[in-house]
């Protein structure tokens, strides 16, 4: 019983504070705070203080900054613009061709960012600003940028990946291409629904693809797309870390916007890194509060208790991840990403342990899950962020949503039914 009142205690806090709107990093570390003074963990300063130093002082997280730096400027000098083009001539003569050229821009660049809200606000703005041009439907096409948003976090480079990878000691390489493949099973079945939606509504075909044109987008958009490829292409070949690749992709970028794009001005590079440092501030301080969140979780013993009590109830390896993604989905709705990353990870590893789920696999199944948690209604982050951008309400953002979870539902259950999904393209390179 008292272990029940303990881990009430845990989450019934941070949930009401969330409830009334308090910021994340302040939920987390006000949580903390009041479970120190009102419960059996005794409330030491020194502890405290180190905690929250050594939970943000990691070399792996040195990428989030670089990757966050590097989509930011890629957004800045056009490159986005002409990657875009680039996809659609791709899949444009395609009926809906608009719609696919969202995903398929997601699928190329959005992962850049580092976070789904961050797509949504950036390249989503884009894609949903073309598509109304072109006479799609509002609630059509915010919600094709809305869904096209979350497969950024899978495909590699990624934040939610890179914290997971740090936070379970596992390999941030392997873990990037094992996202591979669930992204893209992600756009395609997207892609499939928007397929379905553009045949009911009568959307027209672009124009008829053309070598030329294809050729010329190609080749204005090549050192953009060399971006991910030198990324992964240097941590596969063994010439640098997943962290290194961060100042590397960084590099790349300040090196070829200047010769093959707009550049930059001195103005717009300080602006860029400007907001490119207080996410990363933002981001350090939520993985700062939920280290001290995060120690006192396991200062409890609450793994230990919630391993017990899962595999008391099963002891199925499919059955067992079927439950957690079911609490991962709760937890998506209410929660920035990171942050329950941060949590959740240190939780449920010593679980997926004791039952022999491989912990690539379960990184995977977990972000996917974080991902779809952001579109989903009352607190989804995506939602309010499209919102903002779009002017569209809530309401409505959330009616024509509906549809498109099933293609991302599906998905995620076939990555977790069938593990290899995830884990044939690391294991074939003899990554596992």
């Amino acid at each position: 019983m008292a272990d029940v009142v303990l881990f009430a205690l845990f989450i019934g806090i941070l949930l009401a504070l969330y409830l009334i709107e308090v910021p994340v990093v302040y939920a987390l570390g006000l949580t903390s705070l009041i479970l120190m003074f009102t419960t059996s963990i005794p409330f030491e300063p020194l502890l405290v203080a180190q905690t929250i130093v050594y939970g943000s002082n990691s070399f792996v997280l040195l990428a989030i900054p670089l990757f966050l730096q590097t989509g930011l400027l890629m957004n800045s000098m056009g490159l986005t613009d002409e990657i875009f083009d680039f996809a659609g001539e791709l899949v444009g003569p395609v009926r809906g061709g608009l719609a696919h050229v969202n995903v398929v821009a997601s699928i190329i660049f959005s992962g850049m960012t580092g976070t789904a809200a961050a797509d949504a606000a950036g390249l989503g703005a884009i894609e949903y600003r073309a598509m109304r041009e072109e006479g799609y439907r509002d609630g059509f096409s915010i919600a094709v940028t809305g869904s096209s948003s979350i497969i950024g976090p899978i495909i590699p480079p990624s934040v939610p990946l890179i914290m997971y990878g740090v936070l379970a000691q596992v390999s941030i390489g392997t873990l990037f291409i094992a996202g591979i493949v669930p992204g893209l099973l992600m756009g395609i079945g997207l892609m499939a629904l928007c397929t379905y939606y553009a045949h009911k509504h009568g959307y027209e075909r672009g124009d008829w693809w053309s070598i030329r044109r294809i050729g010329v987008t190609f080749l204005k958009a090549a050192p953009a797309l060399g971006t991910p490829a030198v990324v992964i292409g240097g941590i596969l070949g063994g010439y640098f870390t997943a962290t290194e690749a961060g100042a590397v992709a960084l590099f790349y970028t300040l090196l070829i916007g200047p010769i093959f794009y707009e550049g930059f001005s001195v103005d717009e590079l300080v602006t860029s890194f400007d907001e490119g440092m207080t996410r990363t501030a933002s981001l350090t301080f939520i993985v700062a509060s939920a280290a001290l969140y995060g120690f006192l979780v396991r200062r409890a013993q609450l793994p230990e208790i919630l391993a017990t009590s899962i595999t008391s109830f099963s002891t199925d390896p499919l059955i067992v991840l079927l439950l957690i993604t079911g609490v991962l989905f709760v937890v998506g709705l209410m929660m920035e990403t990171i942050a329950a990353i941060t949590i959740l990870t240190p939780v449920f590893l010593p679980v997926i342990g004791q039952i022999g789920i491989s912990p690539i696999h379960f990184g995977i199944v977990m972000i996917i899950t974080l991902m779809i948690g952001l579109l989903t209604p009352p607190f989804g982050v995506i939602l309010f962020v499209l919102n903002a951008v779009t002017g569209v309400s809530l309401e409505r953002i959330t009616k024509n949503m509906i549809p498109f979870y099933i293609p991302l539902v599906i998905a995620l259950l076939l990555i977790i039914l069938f593990p290899n999904v995830a884990l044939w393209l690391p294991r074939s390179m003899g990554m596992l």
